[in-house]
């Protein structure tokens, strides 16, 4: 987190930022890019940006400064690439929609198939026009622990199985996608790589563009970038396809926080419980579903014996909505900041309004250190959705 900042909340000084607030650190962003932007052109492959992990729409403008594209998973997100990247979207959506499906492929450059009766149902619909098409295949091998966020678990909805798909591919579909990783390295990747060219090779070798889908954590400290830029060359040469990488968590990590504030410090049963003006359960509600324990800035991530440690608790009434517990070299009072790290891939698009909580505020701290507000959120935001 950029010093400045850090010295900017602290104090509280002018501009005030709200609280709580997601605050993009544009400096980071664009460091994460220019990372992703040189295994791009190292490797001769296109890296999209994935709506699902990072939609904030304010930043596209320097999104597109080093990215050429974006990949949606619904209409609205389709809209959204085509009015603030100004390009056509990669798509791909599970099951498509009679009513909406002309619609989603005029705004879409490419397409992609869930599975073989999706294919066969709209293929009439997709011929003649300038859109191309793939099928999502599952490899039916994945390195996630987390079962909700496996597409190869026993069942799993997402992908064709190679039994299910010919020998050929048919006319009008040119590309083969996977997605099975999920904040992965390269190594894992290496592995896939081998799962799916034992099952699909034949396929692979008909192929016009593979689409490798997103997980690929290349902006995490340590990851080996060398090594991803060697399979993806290779595999390109093997195959003569055009490469596709979609990373979620990849383009914002580490780029941002969210800010909260203590609103009520009280002993329960024995526990020191703070309670925050934001919520784990509708802003922050990956920590609870993967579940993972978000780090602290200033604080110590486990308890500490003799120091003041918290339990923290959101402000909604669902029982559950606390995370525990953190230890800070000096009690908490009311009005502390507590500062969320890493907050601003995934979190940022799945939060609620669940209770009536408004949603946190979204601003940017400026390269030049200055704060811009970009909106804030009341009634009518939780009206709406209603």
């Amino acid at each position: 987190m950029n010093t400045t900042l850090l010295q900017h909340l602290d104090r509280n000084a002018e501009p005030v930022i709200p609280s709580p607030c997601f605050v993009l650190e544009e400096a980071k962003l664009r460091r994460n890019l220019e990372l992703i932007d040189s295994v791009q052109r190292t490797a001769g492959v296109t890296i999209i940006l994935a709506l699902k992990g990072f939609s904030m729409y304010s930043a596209f403008p320097l999104v597109r400064e080093y990215l050429s594209g974006a990949t949606a998973s619904s209409l609205n997100e389709i809209k959204l690439v085509n009015e603030y990247m100004g390009v056509q979207a990669h798509t791909y959506i599970p099951a498509y929609q009679d009513a909406s499906f002309d619609e989603v492929v005029s705004r879409s450059s490419h397409l992609t198939f869930n599975s073989w009766s999706q294919w066969e149902r709209f293929k009439d619909r997709v011929a003649g026009k300038p859109v191309s098409c793939g099928i999502r295949v599952n490899p039916q091998y994945s390195e996630v622990a987390t079962d909700m966020y496996n597409p190869c678990v026993p069942g799993s909805r997402l992908g064709a199985n190679r039994d299910q798909l010919p020998d050929q591919l048919p006319e009008g579909l040119e590309g083969i996608h996977f997605h099975t990783l999920c904040e992965n390295d390269s190594f894992t990747l290496e592995r896939t790589l081998e799962a799916l060219e034992s099952r699909f090779d034949t396929l692979l070798h008909q192929a016009k563009w593979v689409n490798f889908g997103g997980g690929h954590l290349m902006t995490r400290e340590g990851y080996d970038t060398q090594h991803l830029i060697k399979l993806l060359t290779a595999f390109r040469q093997k195959y003569n396809v055009d490469i596709i990488l979609e990373p979620g968590s990849a383009i914002a990590w580490q780029t941002g926080v969210l800010t909260s504030t203590v609103l009520d410090v009280f002993n329960s049963q024995g526990i020191d419980v703070a309670i925050l003006d934001t919520s784990f359960a509708a802003h922050m509600p990956d920590t609870l579903e993967m579940p993972y324990k978000p780090k602290i800035i200033g604080s110590y991530h486990e308890p500490v014996a003799g120091k003041p440690t918290y339990r923290l608790g959101g402000m909604t009434c669902l029982a559950g909505d606390f995370m525990g517990d953190y230890s800070f070299d000096k009690p908490l009072e009311v009005g502390d900041k507590v500062v969320f790290d890493d907050m601003i891939h995934y979190t940022m698009v799945k939060t609620t309004t669940f209770n009536g909580v408004n949603l946190p505020a979204i601003g940017v701290w400026k390269e030049d250190e200055s704060f811009q507000l970009i909106k804030t959120f009341g009634y009518e935001s939780f009206k709406d959705k209603l």
